[in-house]
Parts: C-alpha cells; structure tokens; sequence
C-alpha cells in the first residue's frame, strides 16, 4: 500500500540498515544543489538540499517525493544540516503557449503551457491590460476564467508563474480577446430529462440516472425532486446521474427530475420513478477487506488459506508491470507456495464465501499505460493472470506517478490524459470480459482523491476521473487514511490523520460528493453507502502514519454510520448518519498478524455488534 519503497518491500529493519549504511557510504564530495522548499511528486537526487519546517535538509538517496515523505518522516532519504539553507532565488521560467478557449459576454476563458522551477511552480497570475496586480490566479492549474469583463470589449492577458517563495516569472505571450456583445435575455426552457430509473437503492440511499435535456444556450445542471416536493432534495451540474441520501429505511419514495439553464428557466417534469430503500442492514453485512503480502517486509509470513476468518475480501498484493512501467505487460508469480498450491488456497477461500482479488500496482509497481498497445498487453495478460489462479476481481492500487494529470486536463468528467483514458478503458474492458459478478475495488491515497477538492491537476485529484467512469461497477471504494498530511474538508477545515475527525471528514466527502478544484459548476457526485469503506493500517508498523487506536475508529464509526457524535469539530451534513456504510479495509493482513490480530478481532467484534 501507500509506504516508501523501503518500508513497503524491505520492512522497518531494512530501513533501518539503510539509513546505517546511506550514513557511511554518502560521498562527502556530493555537489550540493539547492531546491528550496521541499515538495511532493518532485524528482530529488542525493545531494540536493531542502527546506522544511524552518530546517535544511540533504537528500541521502534518489527519489520521487510523496505526501508523508517530508524529511522528518524518512530519515532514510533525507538527514538534517545545520544552519540555513541557501535561499531561492531562481525564478520559473515564463508560460508558454497562452491562448483563449472559450469566450462570452463578460468572460474569457484561458489556457497555458506548464512553466518550470528549480524547485517547483506553485501557481499562476493572469494580468489583464497590462495591470501590475493579477485579475486572477490559480494554485497550478494551466486554465483559467476570467470574469467580471464588459460586453463586445478587446482584452490583452499575460500570465506569470510564481513559486513558494514568491518568484515570479517573466510574462507569457500577450493574447488578445474582445468578448463577445451581450445576448439577447434567454426564456426558453431545456427539454424534459427522459427515461428516469433507479439504479441501485441503500437502506437509506435511492441512486438515479436520466438521459440528457437539450437547451437553445445549453442546460447547466438538474433538480430531483422527491415525493412531489416543490424544493429540489438533490441538484447535479450537467451529470445526468444523481444519489439522493439521507432516506428512511424500508420507505418507497417517488422520484421526478428537472433540467435547468444558466438563465433559471427549469424544464418540464420527467416521468415519475419509485424506488424503496433497503431494511436497516442486518448485523454481520459489514464488511472487513484486508490486503495479503505477495512478499517479505519484515511482517509475518501467512500462507494465503490461513488467513484469518475475520476477513471478508482479501486482496492479493501485488500483481507488478514487467518490463518497465510503461509496458503494460502484468505478471504475479506466489513467493511462498507453488502455483498449484496457491490456486489451491484460493479455491479453499471461495469455497468458505469469501472474495480473492487480485491488487495491481501498489507503492513499488508503477503502471503506465500511455498508449493503446499498453493498454491491450495490460488487458491479455491480466486477463491470463485471473484464469490462471480464479480471482473475483480486481483492485486499483495505483499508486505515484502511475496516475496524473497533464497539463490543460481540467474536468474530470471528461479526462484526456492517456494514462488516465487507457486505466479506464482497459479496467472496462476486463469487467465486461468477465461479467456483471466481477468486483472492481479501488484504494488510492487522499491526494489522488479528496485532495482534488483544494486543487485538480498533477497528481492532485487524479483518481477522481477513474473513480467517475467507473462507479457504475466500482464495488468498494476504500481510499488509504494513512500516510498523508492534512486534507481539506467540506467544512473548509483541514484534518489529520489518526483522528476520529478525520475518518468521518473524509468518508463523507466520499458519500456527499464535492467542489473539484473548489469549483460549484464541477460537482464530484457522491458514491453509495454501501460503496464505501475507510483504508487503515492494521498497526503502528504497518504505515508511516496515519495508525488510529480501535476506540477512536469506533467513535468515528458510531458517528459515521448510526449519528452518535463523539464530540470533535467535524458535524456531518447529514446528522442521521449513513446506516449502510461498508466497512474497513487494511494494509494489512500480515502485519494484523504481526499484532497478535489486534485489528480483526477488535473491529470484527464491533462491526458484528452495530446494525
């Protein structure tokens, strides 16, 4: 799962050997190179020096940062100087390549070439006319917006990068825009949304979907009404897919849509859908997913058919690309039985009404499927590797630079990345290759998912698109609560890990949906409860961070799932709680076991206990 390569592979000794020997055997004729504040999903070679925390820093080893890397968390990679390091001076280079993509009345919206940095770009500053002080900035993102302009007026824009220091980059090109004159008042509604349906109902969830409206400018979002209500209970952007929370349990209720224009004019009724909404979820329907090591990290050794009962679903880790990251090709080979002993453990596992998946990627196991050759080897050969040992699904754990974002790459809905479009047509393809009782798990990091509500570009929300095209047959979503820093909520609050308010933040963000790129008109819809479990480690061992004591996970589940809030600073938006929530998953079994099973027995025993 989410750890540095070292403790992921070699395990806490071996991490202990290295910082040992890095100490003995780092060249003291290394070439320092400056590069300011330390940053994630930045390139770092041995001798760089950072900053961090008002300290400086020496790189003792090379690598690709992440969130939880910083230096006083891997003593591995980086060893503390004394006295402060240079200061940066090094501005980024100008943005190249300003254009305009779209234009109205009192809007111009840009877009631009990546500036780069010595140590890295932190953001962007439009100018308009030639203004000392910027009309608008961004946090990375390469587009912008601009508005607040007049009607049928000629507009010059630059555009500036910045970094954390403040350095700021000579102008881009100047591109000139004249806005277009001021249409004519809009009163024509969208057409009527057709074919409403109910596609999947909770005991306190109804989820919907609809075919498209057409308007004469164009239909900006939709309204579902309930019960014949005259408010709206859930409204969407242009999505024409919706989940309407907070149901009773056991209840029918009877569902309608409206489409809407930017001009408020709200089109017809659809035709009416009822739907009912589960029972409250009998004891022992929740769920505990847990990771299996493919390998030796210092943890105990398990084979597979002597897991624990207490897992559910237990996910094979990993299956690894060979020959390089981008060749797509996967393979998996048992490193503590014969493969006719292992298919032996699995059939042994199934036949006990437990799921085998079998994990892709994972900390070390960099995928790369930027083209459509990689795409069909990854295809063939996890296809080989599912009829070969009979697994009952398959788990994206993709992890580092496996996905991000490119540059102009803006809406989530509609992704353009390569890396991006391959992950999702080649995981579509496989589930339709092996039919509608095939499970698709995810298990990214909070960067990747909920970190895309702050900022959406580079890695920064890059799982949202994935999770999007897919969630029509995405089983589990079990995002990794460990080994990140604060995340931003929808309070607006940001939260640690390792806290009972930060496990309930985090899963609603899930369950609710949110602003991607802080942006109202990009809504992130929310998944089912049922869908949805939290990622933690199993033990102190088992991660860098993010390791939560079993009483404060049950205080954010008593508040999570029945409503009985433990006093933190986080209020759900839906005071009820969500009855059908799913579940834990953890990295991992083995280092359960290394805890004498600390995390099974106590979170079966309490997940068996709630309704």
């Amino acid at each position: 799962m989410s750890l540095p390569g070292l403790l992921h592979r070699a395990g806490l000794v071996a991490l202990v050997v290295l910082t040992t020997l890095l100490s003995i055997l780092l060249p003291a004729n290394v070439l320092a190179a400056d590069r300011g504040a330390w940053a994630p999903d930045t390139a770092y070679t041995v001798g760089d020096i950072v900053s961090h925390g008002g300290k400086g820093y020496d790189c003792r080893q090379s690598h690709r940062s992440l969130v939880g890397w910083e230096p006083p968390n891997t003593p591995a990679l980086w060893l503390e100087r004394t006295g402060n390091p240079p200061p940066d001076t090094q501005a980024p280079s100008a943005p190249p390549s300003l254009t305009s993509t779209a234009k109205t009345h009192e809007s111009v919206s840009l877009s631009w070439g990546a500036a780069t940095d010595n140590v890295g770009v932190t953001g962007y500053e439009v100018f308009v006319n030639a203004g000392t002080s910027p009309s608008s900035a961004t946090t990375g993102a390469t587009s912008v917006t601009v508005t607040g302009l007049q009607e049928n007026t000629t507009y010059t824009f630059t555009v500036r990068a910045r970094d954390a220091v403040g350095n700021r980059s000579a102008p881009s090109n100047a591109h000139s825009v004249t806005t277009s004159p001021r249409p004519a008042p809009d009163t024509v509604p969208p057409t009527t949304p057709g074919a409403l349906r109910a596609t999947g109902v909770s005991n306190s969830s109804v989820s919907l979907t609809w075919t498209a409206s057409t308007d004469n400018v164009g239909v900006t979002g939709y309204e579902v009404f309930v019960n014949g209500g005259s408010s709206a209970s859930t409204t969407t952007t242009d999505a024409t897919n919706a989940t309407v929370t907070g149901l009773a349990a056991n209840t029918t209720y009877l569902f309608t849509v409206k489409a809407r224009d930017a001009a408020g004019n709200r089109s017809a009724a659809s035709n009416s859908v009822s739907a009912t909404t589960m029972g409250t979820p009998p004891a022992g329907s929740r769920l505990i997913v847990g990771y299996w090591h493919n390998f030796d990290n210092g943890s105990t050794n398990i084979r597979l058919r002597d897991v624990s009962p207490k897992f559910d679903v237990i996910q094979v880790a990993f299956a690894e690309p060979v020959g390089g990251p981008g060749s797509g090709r996967m393979a998996f080979t048992p490193y503590n039985a014969s493969v006719a002993d292992f298919k032996a453990d699995i059939a042994l596992l199934k036949s006990q009404g437990r799921k085998v998946l079998i994990s892709i990627g994972g900390a070390n196991g960099t995928v790369h499927l930027d083209n459509a050759t990689a795409r069909q080897d990854f295809v063939t050969t996890m296809q080989a590797l599912i009829d070969t040992y009979g697994f009952d699904g398959l788990d994206l754990d993709l992890e580092g630079s496996s996905l991000s974002l490119n540059g102009g790459d803006t809406d989530f809905r509609n992704p353009t990345t390569p890396r991006i479009t391959n992950v999702i047509q080649a995981t579509r393809q496989l589930l339709n290759q092996n039919g509608p009782g095939f499970i698709l798990t995810m298990a990214p990091e909070t960067a990747y998912v909920q970190g895309g509500m702050a900022a959406y570009g580079g890695p920064w929300g890059a799982y949202l698109p994935v999770i999007y095209a897919l969630r029509d047959r995405l089983t589990y979503l079990h995002v990794q609560h460990y080994n990140t820093g604060t995340v931003m909520a929808l309070d607006g609050r940001a939260y640690a890990q390792s806290t009972p308010d930060f496990h309930v933040a985090m899963a609603e963000m899930m369950l609710l949906g949110f602003p991607v790129g802080g942006n109202p008109q990009a809504m992130f819809p929310g998944l089912r409860p049922d869908q949805v479990l939290i990622g933690l480690p199993s033990s102190p061992q088992a991660a860098g961070g993010g390791y939560t004591t079993p009483a404060n996970v049950h205080r954010a589940l008593d508040y999570l799932i029945m409503g009985q809030s433990f006093g933190g600073t986080y209020v759900l938006r839906n005071p009820a709680g969500y009855p059908g929530f799913k579940g834990l998953m953890t990295w991992s079994i083995n280092w359960d076991a290394f805890t004498n099973f600390e995390f099974s027995n106590s979170h079966r025993a309490y997940l068996d206990s709630i309704r």
